[in-house]
């Protein structure tokens, strides 16, 4: 079945960076689009970045435009969330997700920003 496994989370002083990896199977990556999503103690799951599997457009919530990217690599079924500059306010869990298969998540990975 489908599995997305984050990974790549970590502690991080104001201003660093870090890079997330979702390794994905279980449904057709290379024609999907692929999602990540954070989401932050009491709050509700938010949108971060997605990016498409042919043109590999992007998109980005706009608290995260300039200082995050996403990428992804067909041939090995990941997607990736290059995160720089972080600030307090990124500290969540990060999920990543696809459009072909919406209600999959994997158990997400924490990143914690400290001032």
């Amino acid at each position: 079945q489908v599995q997305l496994v984050e990974s790549g989370g970590g502690l991080v002083q104001f201003g660093g960076s870090l890079r997330l990896s979702c390794s994905a199977s279980g449904f057709d990556f290379s024609k999907s689009v692929m999602r990540w999503y954070r989401q932050a103690p009491g709050k509700e799951r938010e949108f971060v970045a997605l990016i498409t599997p042919v043109s590999s457009s992007t998109d980005y919530d706009d608290s995260v435009k300039g200082r995050f990217t996403i990428s992804r690599d067909n041939a090995k079924n990941t997607v990736y969330l290059q995160m720089n500059s972080l600030k307090p306010e990124d500290t969540a869990v990060y999920y990543c997700n696809t459009m072909a298969m919406p209600k999959y998540w994997g158990q997400g990975t924490q990143v914690t920003v400290s001032s």
